[in-house]
């Protein structure tokens, strides 16, 4: 986890206390006491947490959060405690109200010294190392009423922070982090933003959850997230770009000490730009015998779809294959004076063989070279008629293709030629979208052409000045639409100032735009990057193996990638079972071992065991390719749970499980020296004082192995007789109640009410009569104080 993502991490700790008879009653000699409950003190997942909702406004840079959280108390005993809440460190949070079942209570700010205070003394007593990722954050600090037995509490918090912007980027965190400590997924998670700007907004981008945008018009947006039965294990993080430039740019990057940088460009128009290229649009539509049924029927509403929403200076014709070629037209008409295309387009009959090579060639021959053409291809088939082979087809049509022409290929089904649809959309820079059974072709063929509908710029190319910029992805960049933006990703060698400058062309004439006053970081930044980098590289190596056949070069690239970065990829099995990945030696190993077992890995073009697996591999390499959210899971076909359960992302490291430690996998045998500190002893407090940073990293567990600027720190198990000493009475939760019960703190019912001693409390840590059991539904861990309940 990064520095970003460790100053602002929220997570909720609630810290119950049993209410408990007095041990002291029989040596009163008051009269013997009714039977008593016992709560099963290790079964800590009867309280829930129903659902999360989080409403967010941002008008001018300042963000007010609002958080509803419903607890559910099923067990069969009170329980209530102290509700501690870490906040964004930095955060100036001006306004702060708490709520619990609509009463407005009492909340303290805690200063980021204070709650570490708290956070360290919950380690020391615990022996749980969780909280040590929010070493650095502020707290709020509240009393939460008792939670009666199959109740619930609903507690709601508004607080207020100013996002700063930095040439015009504004970033926005919720953390809602838990690593190991959600067993049982919330019910029902939902994230709203609304953002209002006296300037015009151009980019949205959320490097961490899948969100849907609406834009209305220049000024606002509305951002929203929602899931079911989500375990939270990553801050929501979104980013949006402010700028008077008709096509703003901005720059996001971070370097570590000794490595190359990586960076990330968001490159986004105004919504409604004021000047936007006049195109043509040539819809090539399969009807062979094949497409018979719905898939017809939802070619012709896409068609129909695409035709409706043509701009007035658009042009268009439709090529209709099967055997043969079948045009609406003898060349593209303009939308006004588009005549009767519902007619022909209903009357189109799936009959006969596929002649893919005769539909693009004809494509080609209408395509004018002096204007912008988008040629929209779909077929569910391999073909069957006219040229053949793969290679020929790519061959003819390479040749035929003006220069301007784009070409976006959508595979119907499982029995489409991916290879070609792939490649195809490589050579003329376009994109490939794989309908899959079950997906509906107008849907994604309307969805597509709503975000390449109005061409703002074409032709792009980017100058970086002195800066030294490589491996950029996507190598060829693709042209820019009103209401979309591209995401650049790549590396540079060296940080510091630089003037980024954009060109391209707009109705055949030359632009350019130039950005000063940008920085490429020389230390630190926003760590989502180096992930995102890596699994578009991935992507592209996919991609290349896929059209062209394996080599060492690449295999090894997309062995280390996979690695360093936790990201699943067909060539995956090694990072639970080669213990081997922590030297370029075994890494090599493992290369060549995937190398001789390829066919059993990786289908290649010459022999796919099957149409439809090579299909799903190509559409996973271009995914990868175009993914804007990495995730450690999303892109595997062949993922499973044991490997998410080995593999844990903190920041822009990965982890794998070994023999029962965190191994960071930047680590390897023959460069590193390791030094070993002890578990919660002083040592071991005294680096988390001297390196913060290394906090959401030791947070993992209590065996940890990370490498911190070239020095690698191995926290491991020491006699717990000889670890720090327990700060007593450091941790006082207090319980208060509606129904006026007494307010206590715990060092005050340990000495009126003893807690009994050598209670067994199965793979839990006491201290000072205070147990850990990780495993809360919802957020956080538990810290209990187990005491004894009359009927």
């Amino acid at each position: 986890m990064s520095t970003k993502r460790l100053l602002t991490v929220i997570v909720l700790w609630v810290v119950f206390v049993f209410s408990s008879l007095s041990t002291a009653a029989a040596q009163d000699n008051r009269p013997p006491l009714p039977p008593i409950i016992e709560p099963p003190i290790w079964r800590m997942d009867g309280l829930e947490i129903e659902y999360q909702r989080i409403n967010v406004t941002i008008e001018n840079q300042v963000a007010t959060t609002h958080i509803e959280q419903l607890f559910v108390n099923k067990n069969d005993w009170m329980l209530e405690g102290t509700y501690l809440f870490p906040l964004p460190q930095g955060a100036a949070v001006s306004q702060l109200t708490m709520w619990v079942n609509g009463q407005s209570i009492e909340a303290k700010i805690l200063e980021k010294e204070e709650a570490r205070d708290i956070y360290d003394a919950i380690v020391r007593q615990l022996r749980d190392p969780a909280l040590l990722e929010y070493v650095d954050s502020n707290a709020i600090q509240a009393n939460i009423f008792p939670i009666p037995p199959y109740d619930e509490r609903l507690i709601e918090i508004t607080y207020s922070q100013v996002l700063p912007a930095e040439n015009g980027l504004v970033h926005y965190v919720f953390p809602q982090s838990t690593s190991l400590y959600s067993n049982t997924p919330l019910e029902n998670q939902s994230i709203g933003v609304a953002v209002k700007s006296n300037e015009s907004i151009h980019a949205i981008y959320s490097p961490t959850h899948p969100v849907a945008i609406s834009r209305n018009g220049e000024y606002e947006a509305v951002v929203g997230y929602e899931d079911e039965d989500v375990a939270p294990k990553e801050d929501f993080e979104l980013y949006y770009t402010l700028s008077p430039e008709e096509i703003g740019l901005n720059l996001l990057s971070y370097r570590q000490a000794g490595e190359d940088g990586f960076f990330m460009l968001l490159v986004a128009p105004e919504i409604a730009a004021q000047e936007v290229i006049a195109k043509d649009v040539l819809l090539v539509l399969d009807v062979s015998g094949s497409m018979e049924g719905q898939k017809l029927h939802q070619a012709q509403e896409a068609a129909t779809y695409i035709i409706d929403h043509l701009n007035a200076e658009d042009r268009f014709n439709i090529i209709a294959f099967s055997t043969g070629v079948r045009n609406y037209l003898p060349e593209p008409v303009t939308a006004d004076d588009a005549g009767p295309f519902k007619n022909f387009i209903n009357g189109l009959e799936a009959v006969g063989g596929t002649n893919i090579g005769a539909a693009l060639l004809e494509a080609a021959l209408q395509t004018d070279p002096e204007r912008p053409t988008t040629i929209i291809f779909v077929t569910d088939g391999l073909a069957t008629e006219g040229i053949l082979e793969t290679g020929l087809i790519l061959d003819a049509v390479a040749e035929a293709m003006p220069r301007n022409a784009r070409l976006f290929t959508f595979g119907v089904g499982n029995d489409v030629d991916p290879d070609l649809l792939d490649s195809l959309a490589q050579n003329h820079r376009g994109t490939t979208t794989y309908v899959r059974p079950g997906q509906a072709i107008d849907e994604e063929v309307s969805s597509f052409y709503n975000k390449v509908s109005s061409p703002v710029l074409s032709n792009i190319t980017l100058d970086y000045e002195d800066v030294i910029v490589d491996r950029i992805y996507p190598q060829t960049l693709p042209d820019l639409f009103a209401g979309t933006q591209l995401v650049i990703t790549g590396r540079y060698r060296d940080g510091g100032p630089a003037v980024i400058t954009l060109s391209g062309d707009i109705n055949g004439r030359s632009q350019t735009i130039t950005y000063a006053d940008q920085t490429f970081r020389t230390a630190g930044g926003d760590d989502f990057i180096p992930r995102l980098w890596a699994t578009r590289a991935i992507g592209h190596l996919l991609r290349e193996i896929r059209l062209h056949g394996e080599n060492d070069e690449w295999v090894q690239s997309i062995v280390n990638l996979s690695i360093r970065y936790g990201i699943i990829t067909p060539y995956t099995s090694y990072l639970i079972e080669e213990e081997d990945i922590f030297s370029q030696t075994g890494r090599n190993f493992i290369a060549e071992q995937e190398l001789r077992q390829a066919d059993d890995i990786a289908e290649m073009p010459a022999a796919p065991a099957s149409v439809d697996e090579a299909a799903v591999q190509a559409e996973m390499a271009e995914a990868l390719t175009a993914l804007e959210v990495p995730e450690p899971s999303a892109s595997a076909a062949n993922s499973s749970e044991p490997l998410r359960e080995a593999v844990q992302l903190v920041g822009n490291k990965t982890f794998v499980l070994r023999e029962g430690i965190w191994m960071d996998t930047a680590y390897e045998t023959d460069q590193h020296e390791v030094r070993e500190i002890g578990f919660a002893t002083a040592a071991y407090f005294d680096l988390l004082s001297d390196i913060p940073l290394l906090g959401p990293y030791l947070a993992l567990d209590q065996q940890v192995l990370v490498v911190h600027e070239g020095q690698a720190y191995q926290i491991v198990l020491v006699d717990q007789e000889t670890s720090y000493p327990p700060q007593q009475d450091s941790l006082e939760p207090t319980a208060s109640s509606s129904n006026e019960s007494k307010q206590v703190t715990t060092s005050e019912t340990a000495a009126e009410e003893p807690v009994e001693e050598n209670v067994p409390l199965p793979a839990a840590s006491t201290c000072n009569g205070l147990f850990a059991f990780p495993g809360l539904v919802g957020l956080g861990i538990i810290a209990a104080r187990y005491r004894r309940r009359r009927l």
